[in-house]
């Protein structure tokens, strides 16, 4: 695979965890899978929705790479998956320096006595 073909693979796999990321819901299910494996019906316990409803969040999850599903027949176990989140986590920290020095650029700018700023 090309440079660009896995920078844009990569991209695409950003997308999909932060876009899964962006929901409240599926936030929620992922803390609770933090806690350790659950079951479909476990993970629906807190919320007002169907069952149906809940497992569209699932795939979403799934798709992003948080989660992972283990089948037994009928039954279904959740297990978080956090490869994807540490990859978020990269992303975001690269951002770091750039917020670091504006922040402490605005600093210096407001702790100057106000006559200096005037001019």
């Amino acid at each position: 695979m090309s440079t660009r073909a896995a920078a844009a693979a990569r991209d695409a796999h950003l997308d999909l965890v932060f876009s899964a990321l962006g929901d409240t819901t599926r936030r929620r299910i992922l803390t609770r899978l933090a806690e350790g494996p659950a079951s479909i019906t476990e993970l629906a316990a807190p919320f007002a929705m169907t069952l149906p409803a809940v497992s569209k969040h699932v795939r979403v999850l799934e798709r992003a790479g948080l989660m992972r599903r283990e089948r037994d027949g009928w039954y279904h176990r959740c297990h978080l998956e956090t490869a994807p989140l540490e990859s978020a986590v990269a992303f975001l920290a690269s951002y770091r320096p750039f917020w670091e020095d504006t922040l402490e650029a605005l600093a210096r700018h407001v702790e100057q006595p106000a006559e200096r700023r005037r001019r």
